[in-house]
C-alpha cells in the first residue's frame, strides 16, 4: 500500500470513464438477440489484437484494430458484414456514455487540485470525440494515446507516457482502470494502482495485485480525499 501523496491521476478510458455496455445494446438493435454475444467477442478480440500486434511488431491503429475485431466477430457469429452496418457500430465508440458517477467524480477530483489525464489505446481523434461527447474532456489536463509509440498496453513504454507528461515518479501517480490486465501492466511499471472492479471479477494472476480496489469512480474520489489529507 502506497503512503506517498498522490499528485496526479491517470485514467484508462474504455470501461473506466466511459460505459462500453451501450455497444451491446446498439448491436442488439441491429442484430436482435445477438447484442451481448457481439459485445463480448468484439471486446475480447479488440484487446487480443492490440496485444498480438504489439508482440509481433505489426502496429495498426486502434480504429483499424476495432474494425478488424468487429469483422471477426460478425463472421464468427455468421452475421452480415456490410460496410454500412459496420460503420454504424464503429461510430458507437465515439459516442459512449460516461458511467453515472464519472462527471461528478472527475469534477470533485479537479476541485481537490489533482492533475488528471487519460492514457488509452484509442487514437487521438477517437478519444477527443468520445471524451468531448461525454462532456468530460475539459476536466482533463491531457489525452495521452499510444498512437505515437505504435505500441499498445501493456508495453512499458506506453505507461511511461504518464510519468513523462507529469514529470513525476510512477508511485506519485494513481493509475485507475477497470481492466485487470491494465492494472497489472501499470503495477509492473510502478504506478500506484486502483482497480475499478465493476463486475466483481477475479483478480488477474500476474504476480502483482492492485494497490486498491473499488466498484466505481466514487471509491477513487473518496480514497484520494482520505489518502491525501
Amino acid at each position: 500500500m502506497s503512503a506517498r501523496r498522490i499528485e496526479a491521476i491517470v485514467f484508462d478510458v474504455y470501461g473506466t470513464l466511459l460505459d462500453v455496455s451501450a455497444i451491446g445494446v446498439n448491436a442488439d438493435a441491429v442484430f436482435p438477440g445477438h447484442g451481448a454475444a457481439i459485445a463480448a467477442l468484439w471486446r475480447q478480440k479488440q484487446i487480443e489484437y492490440t496485444m498480438l500486434r504489439t508482440l509481433g511488431d505489426r502496429y495498426a491503429d486502434f480504429l483499424q484494430v476495432t474494425h478488424d475485431a468487429l469483422g471477426f466477430t460478425l463472421e464468427q457469429l455468421s452475421l452480415p458484414q456490410d460496410s454500412g452496418t459496420m460503420a454504424a457500430l464503429l461510430a458507437d465508440y465515439r459516442h459512449l456514455r460516461p458511467h453515472p458517477e464519472t462527471l461528478a467524480a472527475l469534477t470533485a477530483l479537479r476541485e481537490a487540485g489533482l492533475a488528471m489525464a487519460v492514457l488509452s489505446n484509442g487514437t487521438p481523434d477517437m478519444l477527443e470525440d468520445a471524451l468531448g461527447n461525454a462532456g468530460v474532456r475539459d476536466l482533463l489536463d491531457a489525452v495521452l494515446s499510444v498512437d505515437p509509440l505504435r505500441r499498445y498496453k501493456i508495453a512499458p513504454d506506453v505507461y511511461r507516457l504518464g510519468t513523462d507528461h507529469f514529470g513525476l515518479p510512477a508511485s506519485a501517480i494513481l493509475f485507475v482502470s477497470s481492466n485487470g490486465w491494465d492494472i497489472g501492466g501499470a503495477g509492473w511499471f510502478g504506478y500506484t494502482t486502483f482497480w475499478i472492479n465493476r463486475a466483481g471479477a477475479a483478480t488477474e494472476r500476474l504476480g502483482i495485485t492492485p494497490d486498491f480496489v473499488g466498484r466505481s469512480l466514487d471509491c477513487v474520489r473518496r480514497w484520494v480525499g482520505e489518502h491525501n489529507r
